[in-house]
This record gives structure tokens, C-alpha cells and sequence, in this order.
């Protein structure tokens, strides 16, 4: 794991979504209008920010919300935490 996605902690679920829409990386770039690259860095969790207009448009391609395409790693971890406290 990288420094950066230690110190952020966002997980990018891009390939539970293609799996789900049955869909490819390289026909989600040609839909969204961006690179395979970008979008593969994006799916690796390597990417370092994201432009709203991007996510937003990853959104309509995919018919899912932003919470759906992220999600805030250190928050998982911090449940599981807790479930094995209580």
C-alpha cells in the first residue's frame, strides 16, 4: 500500500461496478470520455484526486451515486473495531 492511500484512506469499488454492469474498463473510458490509464489508476486506488466532473459523469455511466463508486476505508476499519468491542 502506498503512502498516499495510507494517509487518506478512500477505496475505489470501480471493479464491483463493472462486474455488477457488465461493462469493461476500456468501454467505461470510451463512455466517460477519459483514459483507460486514468481510469486505471483510479480503479487501483493510486489516484491522488478526482474531478467532480469526472465523478460525475463516472456516476451517470454507471447509474450509481458517489458513495457507491467511494468509500472512506479508515471508517470500515474503525467499524470492524468496534463489532469486535461490543
Amino acid at each position: 500500500m502506498s503512502a498516499d492511500s495510507e494517509t487518506h484512506g478512500v477505496r475505489v469499488h470501480l471493479d464491483r461496478l463493472l462486474v455488477e454492469r457488465g461493462m469493461t474498463l476500456t468501454e467505461l473510458a470510451e463512455r466517460v470520455g477519459v483514459t483507460v490509464v486514468n481510469l486505471s489508476v483510479l480503479k487501483n486506488g493510486r489516484a491522488r484526486a478526482i474531478r467532480f466532473s469526472t465523478l460525475t459523469r463516472l456516476c451517470e455511466v454507471l447509474d450509481c451515486q458517489p458513495g457507491d463508486l467511494l468509500s472512506n476505508g479508515r471508517g470500515d476499519e474503525d467499524q470492524s473495531r468496534n463489532n469486535l468491542l461490543n
